[in-house]
């Protein structure tokens, strides 16, 4: 069974003219995979990761993460559930200024009413992890950009979820930083086995996953797996992405090193 399983997944959105954001998602992904999701902008893959993540609920179709569907908990059961089980990372980092990167970290953990022993503990081990222990008692606007999402990886996997799902993550960063972040997401993939869904129009960062599914108007268009080669994976992901079409500027230019 899939961590992660979509089935006739569809959504639309009403209004004056009603539109079919995604239709007819069949996905599973696997305990431990690393799957990223790519498409031109309005493809629909922002749609598909709302939904996996509850912020959005489906039109039709279920999601099930580990046998459960969300959608069908209460608002109180949801959101414990998404706190248990779910991980976010996004493109703008969504970190409080009012707190230290150490108090950003810990931020789920203190509303799990965990003990402070634990959390310091659990801190120290994925702060280690994520080589941001020197800069624990800073404040987010005194370090970097690539350490502030390093920061906001540490605080989705503080609680050990089972599926990490990632905005963008790389959206806001330079080449070196964004090498960074994936080295350790994908490190992180590999040492706790922390299933991961990444959507991102960035195919250097698309070249870490296991495997990249392309989405073309709301549907599923395309998907291929990296085998050993990362280099000749990257140059596969920009093939597909240009038979995609989409905005030119949406491809990202760069070779990988």
């Amino acid at each position: 069974m899939g961590m992660l399983i979509t089935k006739h997944l569809g959504k639309v959105y009403g209004g004056n003219v009603s539109y079919q954001a995604l239709s007819d998602i069949d996905l599973v992904i696997e305990k431990g995979e690393f799957v990223g999701i790519m498409g031109p902008s309005g493809s629909g893959k922002t749609t598909l990761l709302n939904l996996v993540s509850t912020i959005d609920s489906p039109t039709s179709g279920e999601v099930l993460i580990n046998n459960e569907n969300p959608h069908q908990l209460s608002s109180h059961k949801l959101a414990l559930f998404r706190r248990r089980n779910l991980g976010f990372v996004f493109q703008d980092f969504n970190l409080l200024d009012t707190l230290t990167i150490g108090e950003n970290i810990i931020l789920p953990l203190t509303l799990d009413g965990i003990s402070v022993k634990v959390m310091e503990d659990k801190l120290k081990q994925v702060a280690d992890k994520l080589g941001i222990t020197p800069i624990l008692d800073k404040r987010t606007y005194e370090v970097s950009g690539g350490q502030r999402q390093r920061t906001a990886i540490a605080r989705a996997i503080i609680h050990s979820p089972s599926l990490l799902l990632a905005d963008e993550p790389t959206g806001n960063l330079d080449s070196k930083s964004s090498r960074d972040v994936m080295e350790t997401m994908e490190t992180i993939n590999q040492t706790d086995g922390t299933t991961m869904m990444l959507v991102t129009h960035d195919a250097l960062a698309a070249s870490y996953c296991h495997r990249v599914v392309f989405i073309k108007d709301g549907r599923l268009f395309n998907e291929i797996h990296r085998g050993h080669n990362r280099q000749l994976f990257f140059q596969q992901i920009i093939d597909v992405l240009s038979l995609l079409g989409g905005n030119a500027h949406e491809l990202s230019p760069l070779r990988v090193n």
